[in-house]
């Protein structure tokens, strides 16, 4: 193996027919031979350029619905014999084997194919299997062959030969290669992936892959590197949406604009404007309202201290009142579904702000998994799209919810689904008024979330806490009494949680004797 290794002969078979015909004729220009199959050898003929059929390589034609044309010695002999070793070359010269310096292949679109809901057969149709051979014969042996998975590698690779003569430097050999193999393993692991909801068992290995987005400058901290690497998905979010303004993203910018944007996502725009603000993964506001500018201000008036250099998720398209009000703070980041003209205008005066428009909201009903690396390994779960109407609740109390509270119940209910443990919120009106989150002891959720509320009521000149008249809603059930006291104590009429604990007599009886409604889901949200 040398440094420099020359190109003679190229095998080019693209799905995505994108930049062929330019790389076909830079490829041609240096007298480069082209092999090729079926709609790749059509497209670069229609150019012009002169093409020989794989078929004519190997002797036998695309055969099976073109399931077998390039899995053949005559193919891989040419990519993985060693050019230097006296022994591989004899064979190829034994066996009529020309050297194949050059694999071209971007794969069947078979994650598109998923993505648009196929039927079963058609996804698998949709397996690609010669292409990933040649592209991993191709890497193996990329001390002579040079392999290339991505379009946006073609101008580095027409450069290369410009500026070699003809050749490719080792470096780019070994850069592409690892490329290639990265490329395959996130092909397999999108196949396995759908492979296991098809089986519906729990699989004895899984992996995961994803195709880089942004280097980010750093990570949770400026000593840690970082990177966004996108799933192929597609769904609406943070990994999907066009940036119209501002500076790049963060690491903590994208977790906490995922954040928003999945809780806001839970409220149904045909009901009605919602806003959540988000801020270090956490709620500090969530609100609906009758237009979009009060679903804001009632969000934020639930901890303006925090809201400030927050993220916000709107579930309808940003106007220029909204946005007038939340340029008068500073934020981050802004997500929604769309952005009128008026609004960009407003935010175009905040060079540093960012803003996200999306194509929709997410679904929260749809499956995911969540995974989260581990030492040693990775826990892998279902993501937790569960959900509960009203008529799920069960009443345990002598006292029922009035239909406001009720109301309030349900909505206190989605956000503490989005809310880290231990997690209670306080909702009045249909907003968010005291959130309490991630503390060790439920109690103390309570008693935060409650100060909180008390803060904001002083500091908007309010005779009596937020919390009065409001509901709450607890993730998880209270193992004491003094959880529920403590929100008595606050100011709450109703309570929401999910029951099940030794002492849910106990909880009763002390939600009775202040008077309070209590409802049980019979569900959790634990949110590590």
């Amino acid at each position: 193996m040398t440094d420099l290794a020359p190109l003679r002969r190229a095998l080019l078979s693209v799905s995505d027919k994108t930049g062929l015909v330019t790389l076909g004729k830079a490829l041609a220009a240096r007298g480069v031979e082209l092999l090729s199959t079926g709609g790749t050898a059509k497209a670069l003929r229609e150019a012009g350029l002169e093409v020989k059929d794989v078929a004519e390589v190997t002797g036998f034609p695309e055969m099976m619905d073109g399931r077998v044309k390039t899995l053949h010695p005559a193919v891989h002999g040419g990519l993985l014999a060693l050019r230097d070793n006296n022994d591989h070359v004899a064979a190829m010269q034994e066996h009529g084997i020309a050297g194949i310096d050059l694999v071209v292949v971007n794969l069947y679109p078979f994650e598109q194919t998923v993505a648009k809901g196929a039927q079963y057969d058609e996804v698998i149709e949709n397996i690609d299997i010669g292409g990933p051979a040649m592209i991993r014969s191709a890497a193996k042996n990329h001390g002579f062959v040079s392999v290339v998975v991505d379009v946006q590698d073609y101008d580095v690779l027409i450069e290369q030969l410009e500026a070699h003569d003809g050749h490719t430097t080792y470096a780019l050999r070994q850069r592409l290669a690892q490329t290639a193999y990265a490329r395959t393993a996130a092909y397999d692991t999108a196949v396995s992936t759908w492979m296991a909801s098809q089986v519906g068992e729990t699989p004895r290995r899984r992996s995961f892959g994803g195709t880089l987005a942004q280097t980010l400058r750093y990570g949770e901290n400026p000593h840690q590197d970082a990177a966004f690497y996108l799933d192929g998905s597609n769904t609406p979010g943070v990994a999907t949406a066009r940036q119209l303004q501002g500076k790049e993203l963060s690491y903590n910018n994208i977790n906490d604009t995922d954040a928003a944007f999945e809780l806001v996502s839970e409220f149904d725009p045909a009901e009605g404007p919602a806003c959540a603000i988000i801020k270090h993964a956490n709620p500090c506001g969530v609100a609906r309202a009758e237009t979009l500018t009060e679903a804001y201000k009632r969000a934020f008036d639930c901890d303006r201290t925090s809201a400030f250099g927050g993220i916000i998720a709107l579930n309808q398209p940003l106007d220029g009142a909204t946005a007038e009000e939340i340029s008068s703070i500073f934020t981050e980041v802004v997500i929604a579904p769309g952005a009128d003209a008026e609004a960009q205008e407003v935010f175009a005066k905040k060079k540093n702000l960012r803003l996200l428009t999306t194509d929709g909201l997410a679904d929260p009903s749809a499956a995911g998994l969540a995974v989260r690396q581990v030492s040693g390994g990775y826990l892998v779960q279902d993501k937790d799209i569960g959900r509960i109407l009203a008529e799920d609740l069960k009443i345990v109390t002598k006292r029922a919810p009035s239909d406001q509270e009720m109301a309030d119940l349900m909505f206190a209910w989605t956000v503490a689904k989005h809310v880290k443990s231990n997690a209670i919120i306080y909702v009045k009106d249909g907003a968010t008024v005291g959130v309490g989150a991630g503390q060790m002891s439920r109690v103390d959720s309570t008693r935060i979330a409650a100060r909180k509320a008390q803060d904001m009521a002083e500091a908007m000149g309010l005779p009596a806490p937020l919390t009065q008249g409001a509901v709450v809603a607890s993730d998880a059930f209270f193992p004491f009494a003094d959880g529920l006291i403590t929100a008595a104590e606050a100011g709450a009429t109703a309570l929401i949680q999910p029951g099940g604990s030794m002492r849910d007599d106990e909880v009763i009886a002390a939600a009775d004797e202040a008077g309070l409604a209590m409802v049980f889901t019979g569900m959790r949200h634990f949110r590590h």
